[in-house]
């Protein structure tokens, strides 16, 4: 546990002349030594590092890029999934008052080029080989390219720039570098990274962040859960490191707190991993609580009659334990015995089988969380805190607290922040932790801040009584239909979502005369309740147009709709055969859906869906 509240504790960082972020983990390392940092996989099991292995590394590598001519201003791109050398990369890299400039490890060549050319990066740390090949690939193109240095070993070509981390490791020791004096050198307003945007509404812009937002917003997350985290608390890295949700919440704040990360194989082994960890604390974007709670649903379907009831059973229990655990209450009496027993018999059983039996929270950001999802995990004792923010505000702006966690919303301020409705109903924020700016776009820049300074999410909400925000939609994704009705697609697409038949769903209408939808079933259901009525398809493709599964998913989506106006009802739908992902387009890195793709890729589809006659 913390000893101190976090308010006051970057009054102390700066007292002791620590204005930047790898002051922070300086400290700490004389502070921890020897205990374990961070945690990886290798093939005889997991391998923790210690903060004094970690640092070490950080100050070879930081002598490696100072023998190069990486000075302070510089900017050094960082493209790898996440690994403890991300974190060693990040950490020499500010450690000479360098910028870094992190590139998704799903991002093509092409995209890649695009942040190097305009951030003028004039070195690239690569992981894996095919991110190695990407950077190949362009090279020539860019000129200001000095150097590239791969964490997984390749062909070396010192003559071309080429460097294996080992060797970068290795040659650093014997540099000498002055850590200490290179860190009175950066100030706390000094530029730390250029984050770009994933682009879902045009050209990534670069973000530009300060050792001070970092900081200060770790510290103000911090600062209502104090008493909730301890420095035995692990955590598991799996939400990638280019995005300023893993990067602040996910890596600094442990960091900050004393825990230890471990880092995730990749996404199609989190399942597996969370078992091997069982972390205290999670990162992560809504997706892959829609993905466990279906799952689990799908499972259950498919089990005996006994264990379903007994299952439902259980829900109803968890149903009613929400306003115990939404406002930390204790449990008493009668409903104190039944809710033992439903732990007994189904929640530890079911955490277990997650591997989220030692999790006392979770954090979920980067888009919203629907109620349906919160409450499953809450109900069963899981504690869920949805948040708000933007790569532009580092990003925390907003939490659930524990002694208050309100479904649907995502919580009240955090300390220092204010947060304030436009005439249409836009989030405006202001506090220490909003951007420097876009890094070589002073007109965006202009726009995106009002005349009294206040940051223009492009988000419309509410906020209730208790001062919890509620974001409602996006401004720039709120559909104009042809009648001139201003509708939210996001309140839609969460309410579709909450049938356990549909999995990914885009809503269609902007300048139409009605709404239509885009849906990718959940197919694990799907194909269970295909098999119970006797239908038996030769594909996905052909199942999605079935007669019966078409008439299913209708009566699914007139039940759902039923609480909305006659403008907001889905008027049409179109059954999809495969589902959205990153490397098929349709979804941002944080699992977002790129609308403009969509309505492109499924042009032809969308069309059959407004016949001209209508």
């Amino acid at each position: 546990m913390l000893t101190t509240p976090p308010s006051s504790l970057i009054e102390e960082l700066l007292q002791e002349g620590i204005h930047s972020v790898p002051g922070l983990f300086f400290k700490q390392v004389s502070k921890y030594g020897n205990k374990a940092c961070v945690s990886y996989k290798t093939e005889s099991g997991w391998k923790d590092l210690s903060w004094n292995q970690m640092a070490s590394m950080v100050n070879s590598l930081a002598g490696f890029l100072k023998s190069l001519g990486v000075q302070k201003g510089d900017r050094v791109a960082i493209f790898s999934p996440n690994r403890y050398e991300w974190w060693v990369s990040d950490l020499a890299i500010l450690s000479l008052g360098a910028i870094d400039v992190p590139i998704y490890a799903t991002n093509s060549s092409y995209e890649a080029k695009y942040i190097l050319e305009h951030s003028g990066a004039v070195g690239c740390v690569v992981g894996k080989h095919e991110h190695f090949q990407k950077i190949m690939e362009i090279r020539d193109e860019l000129p200001q390219l000095g150097f590239v240095v791969a964490m997984d070993p390749v062909e070396e070509r010192s003559g071309d720039g080429v460097f294996n981390m080992d060797r970068a490791l290795l040659e650093g020791k014997g540099v000498g570098i002055d850590i200490e004096a290179s860190l009175r050198q950066i100030g706390i307003d000094d530029l730390a990274t250029i984050m770009y945007t994933s682009g879902t509404t045009g050209p990534p812009k670069g973000v530009m962040l300060s050792h001070g937002n970092f900081l200060y917003n770790v510290y103000q997350a911090l600062h209502d859960f104090w008493d909730q985290v301890f420095e035995e608390d692990v955590l598991l890295s799996f939400l990638p490191l280019s995005h300023s949700l893993e990067r602040t919440a996910g890596y600094y704040m442990p960091m900050a707190w004393g825990a230890k990360v471990a880092f995730a194989e990749d996404f199609s082994r989190l399942q597996e991993n969370l078992l091997e960890v069982r972390p205290t604390c999670i990162v992560s974007v809504p997706r892959l609580y829609e993905k466990i709670r279906a799952g689990v649903l799908a499972k259950v379907a498919q089990a005996p009659d006994s264990k379903k009831r007994l299952f439902e059973w259980a829900m109803s229990i968890g149903r009613q334990n929400l306003p115990y655990v939404c406002q930390d209450k204790k449990r008493r009496g009668v409903f104190a015995i039944k809710y033992a027993i439903a732990d007994r018999l189904i929640f530890r059983k079911l955490k277990r089988a997650l591997g989220m039996d030692r999790l006392r929270f979770a954090v979920s950001g980067g888009g919203p969380l629907s109620v349906g999802d919160a409450e499953f995990f809450l109900g069963m004792g899981i504690v869920v805190l949805e948040g708000y923010g933007l790569t532009e505000t580092t990003p925390i702006t907003n939490v659930n607290r524990y002694y208050l966690i309100k479904p649907g919303t995502v919580g009240p301020p955090v300390p220092g922040t204010t947060i304030k409705l436009s005439e249409e109903g836009e989030v405006l924020i202001k506090g220490p932790q909003v951007m420097k700016g876009y890094y070589r776009d002073e007109k965006a820049t202009r726009e995106v801040f009002t005349e009294d300074g206040f940051f223009r999410s492009g988000d419309v909400g509410v906020i209730d009584q208790d001062g919890y925000l509620a974001i409602t939609d996006r401004l720039k994704e709120i559909i104009v239909t042809s009648g001139g009705k201003n509708i939210s697609p996001q309140n839609i697409e969460n309410r579709l979502k909450e049938s356990k038949f549909i999995e990914q769903v885009a809503v269609i209408g902007d300048n139409r005369k009605y709404l239509s939808a885009l849906i990718v079933p959940n197919f694990e259901q799907l194909e269970a309740w295909a098999s119970e009525n006797n239908i038996s398809p030769s594909s996905r493709e052909e199942l999605v147009k079935h007669p019966k599964v078409l008439e299913l998913y209708q009566k699914e989506i007139e039940t759902l709709m039923s609480i909305f106006a006659r403008v907001e009802q889905i008027r049409k739908f179109t059954l999809l055969s495969t589902e959205w992902t990153q490397q098929t387009g349709e979804l941002t890195p944080t699992m977002k859906l790129k609308r403009r793709v969509i309505n492109k890729k499924y042009g032809d589809l969308i069309e059959s869906m407004y016949p001209k006659e209508i």
